[in-house]
């Protein structure tokens, strides 16, 4: 399993898609074809905060996630990573 880097910076693969929906929202990645669906809305305000954030672990707390719910959504974004939705940002 990938390791998410709370402590660095990510963004949304550029060839994914995000369709926010009442029950979290569909990514979809053109590149590798896959969906993925996200089932929590705090996670898709995690994932669309992650363009403007210095580090995913703002961007978790520019969500509103308190400090003991990191963890899980640290395992959240791991599995996005895994399967390349979201990618490191390098500048």
């Amino acid at each position: 399993m990938t390791v998410m880097d709370l402590d660095r910076a990510w963004d949304l693969h550029p060839q994914v898609s995000v369709r926010p929906e009442p029950f979290g929202a569909l990514l979809y990645h053109f590149g590798t074809r896959r969906l993925s669906f996200l089932k929590d809305r705090r996670l898709l305000a995690v994932v669309q905060a992650l363009a403007h954030a210095p580090t995913a672990r703002a961007a978790c707390l520019a969500a509103g996630l308190a400090d003991e719910e990191l963890h899980r959504y640290e395992r959240a974004l791991a599995v996005l990573a895994q399967s390349s939705m979201v990618v490191g940002r390098t500048s």
